[in-house]
Order: structure tokens, then sequence, then C-alpha cells
């Protein structure tokens, strides 16, 4: 046949040493902070823009990403449990039963790391962190930043979701036939769409597009990179959902589409507004 499942029953960690263990999920992020300083440096480096600014850029991206991330899964799709379990919002533990928290000793809780992150979430904290970063660093304007930081972004939400597939988390439905990938390590037997790779194949392609379009100079409008990356990426996320397990959050108030499918709408829209605005400063 053609097509054919896979079973797919990974560690979800790359080795371990004692109690301490390097996870995939983590490697992935990164992978993909490294891999974002090597290409921001090199685009500075290529316009003649100071690399002493990539390092600060840096750290703002990974604490707005990390906290984004943390407080969008938090608020958009997790706050029925997270309102009870305050402590374990900005903690990378959970509570075991029985558990308790009494004069800073954390007392049955185990140890998570941040398992709970959302992209929506992160793609607001870098927007509020960047704008921070270029109040203190102001050799730019923000939206010159924008169009260059969104190139390493696209190719790091794509290891993100490669270490959600180590994870066998946000998966996809059931295919119905023999097409797909069984999750052995979720005690299953029939295949699944494998959704974290149908997003990851989408943003590495919005990853070669946008860096082809970076390279290859025209006259484009400020911002129009930036605008690209939020309309592909999220048309992306929207489409991926239809075959994509409900992570919850609020759609079981508002029906007819997922949650992630409803915070992308206004992700696309926001990105339409950048790519066909009118302006008189060119790349």
């Amino acid at each position: 046949m053609l097509f054919s499942k896979i079973q797919w029953a990974p560690s979800d960690t790359l080795f371990k040493i004692g109690s301490f263990g390097v996870h995939y999920y983590s490697l992935m992020f990164v992978v993909a902070f490294s891999l974002g300083l090597y290409l921001m440096k090199k685009m500075y480096e290529k316009e003649k823009v100071s690399v002493e600014y990539v390092e600060p850029l840096l750290f703002y991206v990974v604490i707005a990403t990390v906290l984004g991330a943390r407080l969008g899964e938090v608020f958009f799709y997790s706050w029925g449990y997270y309102q009870n379990h305050l402590i374990e919002i900005l903690l990378p533990i959970r509570a075991l039963e029985g558990s308790s928290f009494l004069f800073g000793l954390i007392d049955g809780y185990e140890f998570t790391g941040f398992r709970g992150l959302a992209s929506h979430g992160a793609t607001i904290g870098i927007l509020i962190g960047l704008y921070l970063y270029q109040k203190q660093y102001n050799y730019k304007p923000l939206i010159w930043i924008l169009d260059r930081l969104v190139i390493p972004v696209s190719l790091g939400a794509a290891l993100v979701r490669v270490g959600n597939f180590f994870n066998s988390e946000i998966v996809g439905n059931y295919t119905g036939n023999n097409f797909g990938v069984v999750f052995l390590n979720r005690r299953e037997i029939a295949p699944r769409h494998p959704a974290q790779l149908y997003e990851a194949i989408g943003y590495i392609i919005l990853f070669f597009l946008l860096r082809y379009l970076y390279n290859n100079k025209v006259n484009r409008p400020n911002g129009y990179l930036f605008g690209m990356f939020f309309v592909v990426l999220f048309s992306v996320r929207f489409l991926v959902e239809f075959v994509k397990v409900s992570q919850g959050g609020f759609e079981t108030y508002i029906p007819l589409l997922s949650t992630g499918q409803w915070l992308s709408i206004p992700m696309i829209l926001f990105g339409l507004f950048f790519m066909f605005k009118k302006s008189n400063s060119n790349q």
C-alpha cells in the first residue's frame, strides 16, 4: 500500500542521569533559540547593524515566549484547572493527590517542566516583549526588527511541533483507515493524523518562503514579511485544527470552531493589515 500506519512509541527523554533528564521538547526549544540567534546575527551582519543588539534581543524573546505561552495556556485553555492551582501557573510543577504548599515548602508536587504552552499566548508575549526591547534599544523601528525576527520564529515553531510529536501530545483525530500514526505510548491501536507534523511541515515551508523573500528584496512595504508570517502560520494552524483533537478552552461556549481556530482568526486579519497597508518606507 502507498500509505501505511506508523507505530510510534518514543521516549520523551533524550538521555537521563539519575533523576535528571534532557527531554526532546526542551531540546527543541534550545535548538530553536540557538538557530534564531545564529540567523539574526547573520541578518544583522548582512545589513551592517551591530550584532551586539542580538543577544539582548534573544533574552527578551526567550522570556516573552515562555511567559506568554504559559499564560496563554492558563487563560485560553485551562483556567478551570489553574484557578484552583495558582502556584502551578509560573512554576514547572504539578500537584499530586493530597499535595500542599506551606511556608515556601512544596510537598506532594512533581516536577514536570513547562509542558502546558500555547502558541497564541507566545505570539502575544513576543510582541509585548519586543515593544519593550525596542524602547530600550532604539536602533531601528520595531517593524524592521519584526520583519526579520519572523524568519527564525517560523523555523522555531516547526521545531516545537516536532517536540510535541516526540511527546505524543497535541495529536490528531483518528484517521479511520490505515494511514496515520499509532501513538503506542498512549496505549492506542488505531492510527491518528500526525497533526503536529502537518503543522511542522507548514511552518518549515513558511520559513523558506520568508527567507526567500528577505533575500530577494523588491519594493515591499515595511511590515510585509511580518504580516505574511501571521497570515500563513495561523492559516496553517486554522486548517490543521480540523483534524486535531480538541485542546479544550472556550469552544464549549462559542461553538462551530475550536478555540485554536477562534484565536487564529484575529491573528490572520492582523497579518493581512500589515501585508496590504500603505507605507511610505520600504524594505
